[in-house]
């Protein structure tokens, strides 16, 4: 049990950083600076899909492009592993 509490604020601790990855991208781009590469914006909202979608809606921040239309499915992905491993835990 105590492993299963500390995976899952791990967990919350990375969408939090994705979220402050897209908030920060889009400051440096309001202000001309140094971006953020896409490749890392990319794996932020792999791991951490929940805080990149926040992100994205709360900065409305590469919401048109195309390859962040994968942000969603990352999501939908990570819904259905906590389903699953949710689960696991209740019948084992």
């Amino acid at each position: 049990m105590n492993n299963l509490i500390i995976a899952a604020a791990f967990y919350v601790v990375v969408n939090i950083i994705a979220f402050l990855v897209y908030g920060r991208d889009k400051r440096k781009a309001e202000n001309g600076a140094w971006r953020t590469p896409e490749k890392t914006l990319i794996i932020a909202a792999f791991l951490g899909p929940f805080g990149a979608y926040a992100g994205m809606q709360k900065y409305r921040h590469k919401t048109q492009k195309l390859k962040f239309k994968l942000v969603p499915f990352f999501l939908i992905l990570h819904c259905g592993a906590i389903i699953w491993f949710v689960y696991l835990a209740l019948i084992l």
